[in-house]
């Protein structure tokens, strides 16, 4: 028995679970289900409760939860072994200023990019191309922070042409292509859609073959199966071969224009859950 939690994907049994943790009735279905699909924007109660439940369950969010925000992100690269900047992780400025009490002594030197735990679409990130920025990025991110959004990472700028390739993977399949940015002169300037960025489907189709390898293969790792990859590649030889894909961040919230769309996307979700059911499919879809 399917059961969706989904409000698009149609299931055996369909319920909603929107704004809410999962109730008695939920962990009843869940317990009768052998699959459960749940909703892009899941609660990581949902998730844990589903997962708990039944060992069927889509997307898989197992990384998403284990690793939270772009700090946990990181450790993921970290453990993985995949490239990625060079980062600074901090549960907080208090954590920062007991590990750093000079910030201009840093183990990685200017320019640096500055970004907040969670943010989308260049939202709490801060150029710092010299120590007098970085200062006052440190100081926007203190006056900014809450109770539950205290954490940052401050990272290595790597220098590229103005884009950043998008992998999707919905299921087994993937979708690729350039964000290109709206400003070729400002070295810092957001690839976001939202910001002016233009898409490219075409450009450098072996560095693309490069990212969905390499993407493929953190997958198979995870488990994730439902997310858009950022990467990058750089001409700076001391940071990455020209040719190896560097992981910026992972989205399991993400536009998509990209795609096509909404029907697009929705397309491309209903083929991966038809395939994840497939019969003596035994193992969670990469």
């Amino acid at each position: 028995m399917l059961l969706s939690f989904h409000p698009i994907i149609e299931g055996d049994v369909h319920r909603l679970c929107a704004g809410r943790d999962p109730g008695p009735e939920d962990l009843v279905a869940m317990r009768a289900a052998t699959a459960i699909v749940l909703p892009q924007g899941c609660r990581e109660t949902l998730y844990r409760a589903a997962r708990k439940a039944c060992p069927r369950v889509f997307p898989n969010y197992d990384a998403r939860f284990a690793y939270p925000g772009k700090t946990g992100q990181v450790r993921l690269f970290r453990e993985k072994g995949v490239t990625h900047p060079a980062s600074l992780l901090f549960a907080d400025m208090q954590d920062f200023k007991r590990r750093y009490p000079l910030p201009d002594r840093l183990p990685i030197a200017p320019p640096l990019v500055v970004k907040r735990d969670w943010g989308g679409e260049g939202q709490g990130v801060y150029p710092a191309p010299d120590k007098r920025a970085l200062q006052h990025a440190l100081q926007r991110l203190e006056a900014t922070a809450s109770e539950h959004q205290s954490g940052f990472l401050i990272q290595r700028f790597i220098p590229t042409r103005p884009r950043v390739l998008r992998v999707v993977v919905v299921g087994r399949r993937l979708r690729t292509y350039w964000r290109v940015m709206a400003s070729t002169a400002d070295p810092f300037a957001k690839a976001g859609l939202a910001l002016g960025g233009r898409l490219d489907y075409n450009s450098d189709p072996h560095l693309m073959r490069a990212a969905e390898s390499a993407v493929e293969q953190l997958c198979r790792a995870t488990g994730i199966n439902l997310a858009a990859f950022d990467l990058l590649f750089t001409r700076d030889a001391a940071i990455a071969p020209p040719d190896q894909p560097i992981f910026l961040e992972i989205n399991y919230f993400f536009g998509r224009q990209g795609l096509g769309g909404s029907e697009a996307f929705y397309s491309l979700l209903h083929e991966a859950i038809r395939d994840w059911q497939a019969p003596n499919e035994l193992s969670e879809p990469a």
